[in-house]
């Protein structure tokens, strides 16, 4: 029964090391392969050229580190997602960093804590079986935690890209009022701020110089990619001068018009989250009225 075991050892170890080898070699892609990289892709429907500008630069390890855990996540980023990392101004591989950092976070920390508390406690050893479990669960944990912290950023992040658009128009507008034209007065406004809203409206309008195409339609499908209407209002706006019109007064109009809407639900949100801190304001004086009817209530009910 042993010489089958050693066998079967033997045979699984040179498999091993053969594997090992086979995976250190270098290898020359297949030129399907290669071409495929280079194509869109029908089943995510986002092309190369989208997923490296969204993976972000890789110099630094951990970035590198972000760039191998996406490319091996099972788990792939939703479009909502995308959206608030570009809105960010934050790349995926750096996001997946954060993931990974987190995720040894929590998977370390259930152990230090064992240990601490066995050291403190003058006890022996802990139980394998509960800092592992532990262990497993906080990385878990740990690895959606950046998840959350995108979730939560996202209405600040999104108010601030429109503030951001609502000052970019204004400085169109002065470069209109400059004489400049509506494309010259897009790329000079845009060059004015190093903002991520502002660099991305400054991509997107390179690219539109660079494949000789109108402006405006890489600016509605920005705006489309951000989910930002108001970047669209100002592609509508700014098309008007192909047919000779006006646009200052155009401009001024409708800036106000999405100042006066963007002040509105700001508004709003500022009297909701007053009215969600009413709960904890009534919290005192009802612990405070407990604290006054409880002995009397105790005396009644025992005396």
């Amino acid at each position: 029964m042993t010489t089958p075991l050693a066998l079967l050892a033997g045979a699984l170890l040179a498999g091993g090391f053969v594997a090992l080898i086979v995976a250190l070699l270098p290898v020359t892609p297949r030129l399907e392969d290669a071409l495929s990289r280079i194509t869109d892709d029908p089943r995510s429907g986002q092309s190369s050229w989208d997923e490296v500008r969204d993976l972000g630069p890789t110099t630094s390890r951990s970035e590198k580190l972000g760039a191998y855990a996406y490319r091996h996540s099972l788990l792939r980023l939703t479009d909502r997602q995308r959206q608030n990392l570009r809105l960010q101004d934050k790349s995926i591989a750096e996001f997946y960093s954060d993931k990974v950092v987190m995720a040894l976070v929590g998977a370390f920390l259930p152990a230090a804590l064992a240990s601490t508390w066995s050291l403190m406690m003058g006890s022996g050893p802990p139980s394998p079986t509960l800092p592992a479990f532990g262990a497993v669960l906080g990385a878990v944990v740990g690895y959606l935690v950046p998840n959350v912290l995108l979730h939560t950023a996202t209405s600040t992040v999104r108010a601030g890209a429109v503030e951001a658009l609502l000052v970019y128009f204004d400085l169109v507008t002065l470069e209109r009022l400059a004489n400049a034209s509506a494309t010259q007065a897009l790329h000079n406004a845009a060059a004015l701020s190093e903002v991520s809203i502002f660099a991305q409206i400054r991509v997107s309008l390179q690219r539109a110089q660079l494949e000789q195409q109108s402006p405006y339609s890489e600016l509605r499908r920005l705006a489309e990619e951000l989910q930002l209407p108001e970047l669209t209002d100002i592609a509508d706006v700014m098309q008007l001068d192909e047919t000779g019109a006006s646009l200052s007064g155009a401009l001024r109009a409708r800036v106000r018009e999405l100042r006066d809407a963007h002040l509105t639900s700001e508004q709003m949100a500022a009297s909701a989250a007053a009215e969600g801190m009413t709960l904890y304001m009534t919290l005192p004086t009802l612990i405070f009225g407990l604290i006054f009817m409880v002995p009397p209530l105790m005396k009644i009910v025992l005396g």
